[in-house]
């Protein structure tokens, strides 16, 4: 196994020396390969701050190509303070150690501070948490958020806590599981039964272009590439033994923005209580029960959740795992519904106490 990399030393001068095999390289590819502890983005972000020189002074531009023997100076300056104020929100800790911290995160709470939402976030409630033990991750003394979930999704979320974590952190949810690290899984109640009961979507994803807040499906080469693999795991029948919804487990092999709703939404199964890809399912709620309706009404957020969780820990190698409970408003659809199931032949998720560590 490799030895993970440690984060580099703050307030300090790091030398490289370019080798032969290095010439023609970009610069900052070349300097994230030698310099453990940081980021590419991090290292482009110092370039272009001008903490970077070389033999002909200082370098501004991250393609810059490496010339061999030249030495390059980096400089890496004291993390600042983090602009968002540290806020006591109580988070639900499922795993922390001095690298990182998985949470399970109720619906509600947006994970970054952003137009709209400049406090009461994750982020805000993470500084509070972590203290001083965060490492400046990208320059500030702020937690790693390397990736997230829309703010009605309720789930689990790791969060790195120091610089290493968060390069092998981030290197994990760039290749999306394809390497068998990382592992997604989410349950989600939808509109009707997908068919066949085990499926792949692969449908390119971009923002809508009337409504730039909202997503949809690419047409042609236009979008993102995107592919979500499903399966049924149980059916929900009305009073007259039409089925009527299902809930539905997605793993995930990119990770694009509300990927799940809109993918779910496009083969004709939009998340139950989905307002924005799920409107025209509207009139099917009328199919429920009323303890159902009920239920519905009162979950208010689309019912999707991130049941699993699983990765490499990107310092000590250990295998990672955990599993979350549907939440309280989701599992009281689900009763709801059950009122009249008829259970399909496939493994049930776990029922264990919530956020349950493997």
């Amino acid at each position: 196994m490799t030895a993970p990399a440690s984060a580099p030393p703050s307030g300090e001068t790091l030398t490289v020396a370019a080798l032969p095999a290095d010439a023609d390289m970009r610069l900052d590819r070349f300097l994230a390969a030698r310099l453990d502890g940081l980021t590419r983005s991090r290292i482009q972000g110092l370039i272009r701050s001008g903490l970077v020189t070389g033999a002909s002074g200082t370098i501004s531009d991250p393609g810059a190509r490496v010339k061999p023997g030249d030495t390059y100076r980096v400089v890496v300056p004291e993390p600042e303070p983090a602009i968002p104020a540290p806020e006591a929100i109580p988070l639900a800790v499922v795993h922390e150690d001095a690298d990182l911290l998985v949470i399970d995160k109720p619906a509600g709470l947006v994970v970054h501070p952003a137009a709209g939402h400049a406090s009461g976030t994750l982020v805000n409630a993470l500084i509070a948490h972590c203290g001083a033990s965060l490492s400046g991750i990208g320059g500030v003394r702020r937690p790693g958020i390397v990736h997230r979930l829309d703010k009605e999704t309720s789930g689990l979320l790791v969060v790195a806590k120091s610089d290493a974590a968060h390069a092998g952190l981030s290197e994990q949810f760039a290749s999306h599981g394809a390497d068998g690290r990382l592992e997604r899984a989410y349950l989600a109640l939808v509109w009707g039964v997908p068919s066949p009961a085990r499926g792949t979507i692969d449908a390119r994803i971009g923002r809508k272009p009337t409504d730039r807040t909202r997503m949809s499906i690419a047409r042609g080469a236009s979008g993102r590439h995107a592919v979500s693999h499903y399966e049924v795991i149980e059916t929900f029948a009305d009073a007259s033994g039409k089925t009527v919804a299902s809930l539905v487990r997605v793993t995930l092999e990119t990770g694009r923005t509300h990927q799940i709703r809109v993918h779910l939404a496009h083969i004709g199964h939009p998340v139950l209580g989905d307002a924005v890809y799920g409107s025209g399912f509207k009139s099917s709620a009328r199919r429920l029960s009323t303890e159902a309706q009920t239920a519905l009404d009162a979950l208010g957020r689309q019912a999707l959740h991130a049941a699993r969780l699983g990765f490499t820990h990107p310092v000590t190698g250990r295998r990672l795992r955990f599993e979350s409970l549907l939440p309280q408003d989701i599992a009281a659809l689900e009763r709801a519904l059950r009122g009249k199931s008829t259970p399909v032949k496939a493994k049930q998720p776990s029922r264990s106490r919530n956020a349950k560590r493997s």
